[in-house]
Formats: C-alpha cells, sequence, structure tokens
C-alpha cells in the first residue's frame, strides 16, 4: 500500500485493482457479491462465515441485517464507490483508528477466497496491496468524488467511454441507474442503505448542481487517469 497519513476524520481514496489488470468480478452475481461485502464486512464484530448466514437472503436485492447479529458497529463510512470489472475505488471517512485497513483487510481476503474457490484459482487476486490516498484538500476533494463516481461509470456505459462524454446527458441518465456505483446516490437514481452521503451532500449540493460539477470534471479536463496515477506515486 502506497504509504499515506490520515487520521480519524479525513477523507480517502482507495483503489484496489485485480492482477495483471485482469477481472475481479466476472458476472452479475460476483457483483452483487461485492455489494454485500461493503454491507456485512463493514462491521467491527463481522464473522468471517458473514456469507453463509445471511445466505437465505442473499439473492435477493435487499440489504437485511440478521436480527440475531449485534448492532452493527462500522469500521469506517463509505461514502462513494463504483465497482468496474478489474478494480475499484472507494470514497471512505475514517470513522474510528485503523477502521479503513481493517475493513480492506477483511474484505480483500472475503473477495479473494470467494473468487478462487467459484474460479478454482490459486495465488492472489489482486496487484498487491490496496492503495489510498487522504484527500487533503477542498479541491481535490470536488474534483476526486466526480472522477470515482461519474468518470469510472461512464467507463461502463455499453457504447463506450467515448461516446458517453460526448453523449454526456443521455449517458447521465443511464450512469445515475448503474447499480455497482453509488453515484445514483447523490443523483437522485439509486438509494443503498450502505452509503452515508450526509457527509459529502453538503459539499456537492443538489442533484443538479452534482451533475454540473461531474460534467465540468469528465468534459472540461483532459488526462484524467495521468493525474490520479501520480496522485498515488
Amino acid at each position: 500500500m502506497r504509504k499515506d497519513y490520515f487520521s480519524v476524520g479525513d477523507f480517502v481514496h482507495i483503489i484496489r485493482r485485480g492482477g495483471r489488470g485482469l477481472p475481479i468480478v466476472k458476472n452479475k452475481s460476483d457483483f452483487d457479491r461485492l455489494l454485500k461485502v461493503h454491507f456485512y464486512l463493514n462491521d467491527t464484530a463481522a464473522k468471517d462465515n458473514w456469507f453463509r448466514e445471511i445466505s437465505s437472503d442473499f439473492l435477493s436485492d435487499s440489504f437485511q441485517w440478521p436480527k440475531e447479529w449485534p448492532k452493527c458497529d462500522k469500521l469506517f463510512e463509505l461514502c462513494g464507490f463504483t465497482f468496474l470489472s478489474n478494480h475499484y475505488h472507494l470514497i471512505g471517512l475514517e470513522k474510528r483508528k485503523g477502521g479503513i485497513s481493517k475493513f480492506m483487510q477483511k474484505s480483500g481476503i472475503s473477495i479473494s477466497k470467494y473468487y478462487n474457490e467459484k474460479y478454482t484459482e490459486r495465488g492472489s487476486l489482486f496487484q498487491g496491496a490496496y492503495k489510498a490516498r487522504r484527500i487533503d484538500k477542498d479541491d481535490y476533494l470536488h474534483w476526486v468524488i466526480p472522477y470515482v463516481m461519474a468518470k469510472n461509470t461512464f467507463e461502463m456505459h455499453p457504447k463506450g467511454y467515448a461516446w458517453a462524454v460526448k453523449n454526456f446527458d443521455v449517458a447521465w441518465r443511464w450512469a445515475i441507474n448503474y447499480p455497482y456505483s453509488s453515484l445514483g446516490c447523490y443523483a437522485g437514481g439509486i438509494n443503498y442503505q450502505f452509503i452515508n452521503t450526509k457527509p459529502l451532500q453538503k459539499l456537492l449540493g443538489r442533484p443538479s448542481q452534482f451533475k454540473n460539477i461531474c460534467k465540468d470534471m469528465i468534459i472540461g479536463r483532459e488526462n484524467i487517469q495521468e493525474v490520479v496515477n501520480s496522485s498515488f506515486e
């Protein structure tokens, strides 16, 4: 992991990539399980066998906390995310010391174990450890949030990223309903109960204001990926 020290109260941009650029999810069920990981494992008392304990309702789209479990005590606040086929991005708010690190350790083990068992693979699923950068400036925050949620979701558009950029308003309507991103939580398309939008909403404004921020970032910026990569060097 790239060394970047952050404290309780800091926003953090997290990236985890598949080894050699290979997929970490292959189909809808894999994506759905990734959502579940970020709900059920974000808890100080999360169990290693969490999947078996909630398997009876796993195929549903709902997120239900088992009644027999202790009340959820989050390791960190997940404020934003986008899952792609070979990597994913998170925006986290450090809630307790070491909370993000603990979650990333537990989730990484869970995701890798599931993938290797399902696809009869061996070895590390990910490209080394995750990378994390503290979001230490407001201007960077206003840039990285649209990057994580809008730019990366546009990359998953069926017609491709270049088409989505040229047809921003049409692509936006598709993107805010993309189920594996929190974009819709801020733009009015989706509501995920495991996403805490409150810390960022007051900074990003109403859905129409947030859309304009995203449009300005995507259309008005060049070499987006190079900027992100350099921020983790």
